[in-house]
């Protein structure tokens, strides 16, 4: 039978028992859940396929769940809808009262986290002897840099957090996705700048070229999407849309990544001003079908994940790497926060800026963008260097998902009464 077919049962069963264990039992949230239960299950197999190493069938079986083509699912299989999903749900026009808090948080703070990130692991990768390039370890702050909407949303929404902190936060994970490849494209650029023609001919090639891309095809399907009275061709329409973008750029060498976000984005500008015999687009089939996809995405990959696990433990110098990686992510985190927050202007609800900073640093998990993009650095890099941007976001990924997220509940409450006390 076809592996495919076989590892997709696997996953999807993993998914609802460990999720359907959650529910009743232990009631994490949702992205914590499957990402602890299988490290464990993964640190399980780990013990028993040693055990039974050299046995023949079950063995061999053992060794295949731990290692998931996880590359391959992401590359070269959804992480188009993943970041079309993430893009497409954003509504331009709610943004103007928070528009330069969002804006500042996005863009600037992503950029300065990137910088700050790449600048402390380089420092530290000159004390450790390692051979990190400036560019390398600016491209590794851009891998990290990024947010992500799925963990950070669901966790703090359990909350009930306030209405406008609320807003900022999502909109901020929802942004800082397209940000996020761009500042990969940007400084993948000036590390392969040598091998391929000028950091400028990489730019042109790889970020105009997707830009491009993303919006011929948008404007391409858009018509169909939005003059067709079936709500079932509008999800077709957008599905051919992000798919066609990712393969033209994939054909052409350019940054699928980055058309996918400009198919989401202009999806959702366009749907905000497109209108059907004089009434604005219902898309409420169309929302959903895309939240429930971006759900099981991120639950596959979450539990992929985990079951990866194992190949942290491979990474040279795997545990003084991991630790410098989370250090350098909280610190950088923290820092361009503190200097976006310098001109974001006073916040609502009640909050203060250090209330602020200490929230969304703690609250800014990472997911599946942060693993992609550290897998697309594959080549750029000696398999030595790779190997090391791969185990330290892995450990990134891990802690902010589980450590940080299962006590953000008592961070926020911490945060909540110095609002409440106005201190």
């Amino acid at each position: 039978m076809d592996t495919f077919l076989i590892n997709t049962v696997i996953l999807l069963a993993l998914v609802v028992a460990l999720g359907y264990f959650n529910e009743k039992v232990t009631k994490f949230t949702h992205e914590i859940a499957l990402m602890l239960f299988t490290v464990i299950l993964g640190g399980i197999l780990l013990l028993v396929s040693a055990a039974l190493k050299g046995t023949g069938t079950a063995s061999q079986v053992l060794e295949e769940l731990q290692f998931f083509d996880l590359e391959g699912f992401l590359m070269e299989g959804v992480l188009c809808f993943m970041l079309f999903a993430g893009s497409c749900h954003m509504r331009l026009l709610d943004f103007k009262k928070h528009a330069r808090a969002i804006s500042l948080l996005a863009v600037g703070a992503t950029f300065l986290g990137a910088v700050f990130y790449g600048l402390i692991f380089y420092g530290a990768s000159k004390v450790l002897g390692l051979s990190f390039t400036l560019p390398i370890c600016l491209m590794f702050g851009s891998i990290v840099a990024p947010t992500d909407p799925i963990a950070a949303t669901s966790i703090l929404k359990k909350f009930n957090l306030p209405p406008g902190i609320s807003f900022i936060i999502e909109g901020e994970s929802l942004l800082n996705d397209g940000m996020g490849v761009a500042l990969f494209i940007f400084f993948s650029g000036m590390v392969t700048a040598a091998e391929s023609g000028g950091f400028i001919a990489v730019m042109a090639k790889e970020l105009l070229g997707a830009v491009a891309v993303g919006t011929v095809v948008t404007f391409v399907c858009f018509p169909v999407f939005g003059q067709t009275k079936d709500e079932a061709r509008q999800i077709f329409t957008s599905l051919l849309a992000v798919s066609l973008s990712y393969v033209l750029c994939e054909h052409f060498g350019f940054s699928g990544a980055i058309a996918s976000v400009v198919c989401g984005v202009l999806f959702s500008a366009l749907r905000n001003f497109s209108t059907y015999k004089g009434r604005t687009l219902e898309l409420h089939q169309f929302d959903s079908f895309w939240e429930i996809l971006d759900t099981l995405l991120n639950s596959i990959l979450y539990v992929m994940l985990g079951l990866s696990f194992i190949r942290i433990l491979q990474t040279p110098h795997v545990l003084i790497l991991s630790l410098l990686a989370i250090v350098a992510n909280l610190i950088g985190r923290a820092g361009s926060l503190g200097a976006a927050s310098l001109f974001i202007g006073p916040l609502p609800d009640g909050y203060n800026k250090p209330q602020f900073i200490k929230l969304l640093t703690w609250g800014g998990l990472r997911g599946g963008l942060s693993v992609a993009l550290a897998m697309s650095a594959k080549g750029m890099v000696s398999d030595e260097v790779y190997l090391i941007i791969l185990g330290g976001t892995y450990a990134i990924v891990f802690f902010t998902t589980i450590i940080q997220g299962m006590t953000m509940r008592r961070v926020y409450q911490g945060i909540q009464s110095t609002v409440v006390k106005g201190e």
